[in-house]
């Protein structure tokens, strides 16, 4: 497989992948009735804000993965909320009634006007990412490639630290953060927040050189 820097053109690809994992890490096509709402919210806009700090996997049969994010959050949900979303807002009216009622189009729909803050708590892991791979690309130290790749990015852009979220019930993610060196910094609505202070923490924290490649052993050449 083939890890590379994102292009424009592998944007449907995006869309594709965040539904296709979007249900704590499988398929949700079956859950939404818009087939781009997840990505409308998750993937797209950080491929458009920082296309630099977007990273795909593709083999064979296309894009099977990505790990897409940004160095400071605080200023993409700015960017999020004044840029991105109001488009979509004119597209897709706020939902009315009760919560409880709400489909989960619309559940989704209500984060394009729900701008999230960047919590105090987090002040020194700025950046956040998110990862998802189709099921043909687990298992096989693939995501561990993506990760490397955008730590190192962030690395090179001198940032502090970065944060993300996954579901308490979703061990494979869990597990799978941990062994990377990722912190749990707290839970909230059945919901995980890691984080991973990058001051210091070598990059083969992971195994891995920037390039997502093991090194290669002394005296041989790479």
């Amino acid at each position: 497989m083939t890890l590379r820097p994102y292009r424009p053109d592998d944007r449907s690809a995006l869309y594709r992948i965040c539904l296709a994992t979007g249900d704590a890490g499988e398929d949700a096509t079956g859950l939404y009735q818009d087939p781009q709402l997840l990505g409308h919210r998750y993937a797209a806009p950080y491929a458009e804000h920082e296309p630099e700090l977007c990273f795909v996997l593709e083999d064979e049969g296309g894009v099977c993965g990505y790990v897409l994010g940004t160095a400071d959050s605080a200023a993409f949900y700015d960017w999020f909320d004044a840029s991105w979303a109001p488009p979509l807002r004119a597209r897709y009216p706020r939902p009315a009634g009760a919560r409880s009622g709400w489909t989960p189009d619309e559940r989704m729909i209500a984060t394009l006007y729900e701008t999230p803050q960047m919590p105090a708590s987090l002040a020194r892991y700025p950046a956040h990412l998110h990862i998802d791979l189709l099921g043909r690309a687990q298992g096989r130290g693939h995501g561990r490639r993506l990760m490397a790749r955008f730590l190192a990015a962030l690395r090179g852009r001198g940032v502090p630290g970065v944060h993300l979220g996954t579901g308490a019930g979703n061990a494979r993610a869990l597990g799978f953060y941990r062994r990377l060196g990722f912190e749990e910094l707290e839970r909230s609505g059945g919901g995980v927040t890691f984080g991973m202070i990058l001051d210091g923490v070598d990059s083969d924290k992971t195994g891995l050189d920037a390039r997502g490649l093991k090194p290669a052993p002394e005296g041989t050449k790479g």
